[in-house]
């Protein structure tokens, strides 16, 4: 009899609790992928979660400068302290800046209770952690 190869399904790593962050907070995290750590953060908006990739599309930088600091003035937009591109917080897109048009990287999410559990994105044909 042979043995089905089944993967495991891929383990969460707890970031945050329901109700931790208000709009236009964000919060920073750690994810271990592929034997590579990468910085994502988390991020509300009008209600809802979303988390991306703590890296600039335009050049593979950090988008904060000041810790943990994402969003414009009035809490519309994430923006990359570097260079300016700015990005709508519900899609990662760009919609202003050197990158225009390009996306951030996605981090799957997943409320379970009270946790929020993130795992590791997929890397497309040009990304690397």
């Amino acid at each position: 009899m042979e043995r089905s190869k089944t993967k495991a399904p891929p383990r969460g790593k707890v970031i945050a609790r329901t109700g931790e962050l208000s709009h236009g907070k964000t919060k920073k995290f750690r994810l271990r992928c592929q034997g590579q750590t990468i910085e994502g953060l988390l991020v509300s908006y009008q209600g809802n979660l979303f988390a991306y990739v703590n890296r600039c599309r335009h050049i593979s930088l950090s988008l904060d400068w000041v810790e943990n600091h994402f969003f414009t003035e009035d809490n519309r937009y994430i923006i990359c302290a570097n260079h300016g591109a700015t990005y709508e917080p519900t899609t990662g897109e760009c919609i202003w800046g050197p990158c225009y048009g390009a996306f951030l990287q996605g981090v799957p999410i997943r409320v379970s209770g009270q946790k929020i559990l993130a795992f590791c994105p997929e890397p497309s044909e040009n990304e690397a952690y």
